[in-house]
């Protein structure tokens, strides 16, 4: 029993030392683990109390929620069912046996032509009147827009104009007094902004998540194929966002709008922490543009280049062109359109791009994003190095066909709105399909009338308005003028031909 007592004393006045240094150590000022978030070396490292203030108050977004979500809407886009399987479906034995006619007999009844939804996404009120802004992937092929507000009231709207180069679309609903947002200038926020995603991802309406700022200036490469010259410079966030997002809000921690939520990178599809949205500089003047001119006015350079600060390409390039080009910031010229504005100016091919309007250029989409959101007509200062001195030139800018004037969409000819060049069969062609006329399509806007129709690159247009057509001037003569419902006949590369609608306007 005396044995076990000198342990239980042993062990008593152990505790009780402890619990002294303890306390001791708490209460000593240059302690490093007093409240208050007071710093104290110890040796090579810094401590500090993380119980303590941070001097600054936690963030709270329920008023900035509260107002973005009456300014975001669902949208449903219609389709029509037999237009998206004959897109997205081919049974390859087709091409080998053909279709039984009782085969396409009960395709047929099991298609109906009829408007079907075919996708879901988001979209942003930007004025009291009934203006709405989306992505114009989310209302692609759409014979149909319905727009449901966050009162559940239903409207159909109307597509007002899109622009596939960055991905905007602008629709209009009949209603007055509604909650709008307001712009943000989104060339003032800084990486590391609180931020807030507003939007319907897979179909559930009105969700907000929260995030920062991750970059600014991101090209990730989605918009090329819609369009021959895309404008990315998108708003990195991990704000999370997800399938149905696309076209919805994000705001700053005031609920106003910075951007347009559009794209993920994700290896799944859904959210894995990197969301891009359209900055609301960009949107704003899309928008101006398609309310004033029915299209959008975008200035060019006419130039190709690429970015120096890109290790592999600049690699690549001096291997190809046996050249000793370094890495820098800015974009190398290796190519000029002619009659453009760079080359009428006097660029010249190896000049380096520095500035534009004094700021730094420091790659290609930083440098498309500041001449796309100029008018055919702007001047710009661009500053180049040309070996080793640097001049500013001051350019004009020209539009995609060089010219310096605005156009509207009164101004655009009729296959520039089909979306597509044109080109007179061959005779293989002829003989292969047993027809003496036709043009075979190549589609250049993957958002115009042609696409939406169903047609793709080499694919045969045979007729427009009952009237066979042998050549690009055959379809103009045709469409000059015309803004009623225009009925096409095409067939597609296995011979079988399809009738299809649309209106001109």
């Amino acid at each position: 029993m005396k044995k076990y007592t000198g342990y239980l004393l042993v062990g008593l006045v152990s505790s009780m030392t402890t619990l002294g240094g303890f306390y001791f150590v708490n209460n000593k000022e240059n302690s490093p683990l007093i409240s208050n978030a007071k710093n104290s070396n110890n040796g090579d490292f810094e401590l500090v109390d993380y119980k303590g203030n941070y001097g600054y108050n936690a963030p709270n977004f329920v008023e900035a929620s509260n107002k973005a979500v009456h300014t975001v809407v669902s949208i449903k886009n219609y389709s029509n069912q037999r237009q998206q399987q004959q897109q997205q479906f081919f049974d390859p034995f087709d091409f080998f046996f053909g279709q039984p006619e009782q085969q396409q007999r009960r395709q047929q009844q099991q298609q109906p032509d009829q408007d079907q939804p075919s996708g879901m996404g988001s979209g942003v009120i930007i004025s009291q009147d009934g203006y709405i802004v989306t992505n114009n992937h989310v209302i692609a092929g759409a014979s149909k827009i319905e727009v449901t507000l966050n009162n559940q009231k239903s409207y159909i709207a109307e597509l007002v104009g899109t622009d596939p180069s960055t991905d905007i679309a602008l629709l209009k609903i009949n209603d007055k007094g509604l909650p709008f947002t307001k712009f943000v200038d989104s060339d003032a926020i800084n990486v590391g902004d609180w931020v807030l995603a507003v939007g319907n991802p897979f179909g559930l309406t009105s969700t907000v998540t929260a995030g920062i700022v991750s970059a600014k200036g991101r090209s990730i490469n989605i918009l090329g194929k819609n369009s021959e010259s895309p404008i990315e410079s998108f708003i990195q966030t991990d704000a999370a966002i997800n399938p149905g997002n696309s076209g919805g809000a994000l705001t700053n921690a005031n609920g106003d709008l910075i951007g347009i939520n559009t794209a993920i990178s994700s290896p799944t599809g859904a959210y894995s922490g990197y969301g891009f949205a359209v900055p609301a500089n960009l949107v704003k003047k899309v928008v101006e543009d398609i309310k004033s001119y029915g299209i959008v006015q975008r200035g060019y350079l006419g130039i190709k280049g690429f970015d120096l600060s890109n290790d592999d390409a600049v690699k690549q390039y001096n291997k190809q062109y046996k050249k000793n080009v370094k890495s820098e910031s800015g974009v190398l010229v290796t190519e000029l359109v002619s009659k453009g504005s760079a080359i009428d100016s006097g660029i010249e091919e190896g000049d380096i791009i520095k500035e534009v309007d004094g700021k730094p250029i420091t790659n290609f989409s930083n440098l498309s994003f500041i001449v796309g959101s100029k008018r055919p007509g702007d001047k710009v200062a661009l500053k180049v190095r040309r070996g080793n001195t640097e001049k500013t030139y001051t350019i004009t800018l020209k539009d995609a066909k060089g010219s310096t004037k605005v156009r509207s969409k009164a101004d655009l000819t009729p296959t520039e709105i089909l979306g597509a060049d044109f080109e007179p069969l061959t005779e293989r062609q002829k003989d292969s399909f047993g027809i003496n006329y036709g043009v075979s399509v190549k589609i250049n806007d993957n958002t115009a009338k042609l696409a939406e129709a169903g047609l793709q690159d080499d694919f045969i247009l045979l007729s427009v308005n009952d009237k066979e057509v042998s050549s690009k001037a055959d379809i103009e003569k045709v469409l000059k003028n015309y803004k009623g419902r225009v009925s096409i006949k095409f067939a597609d590369y296995y011979g079988r031909i399809y009738t299809k609608g649309f209106t001109m306007n």
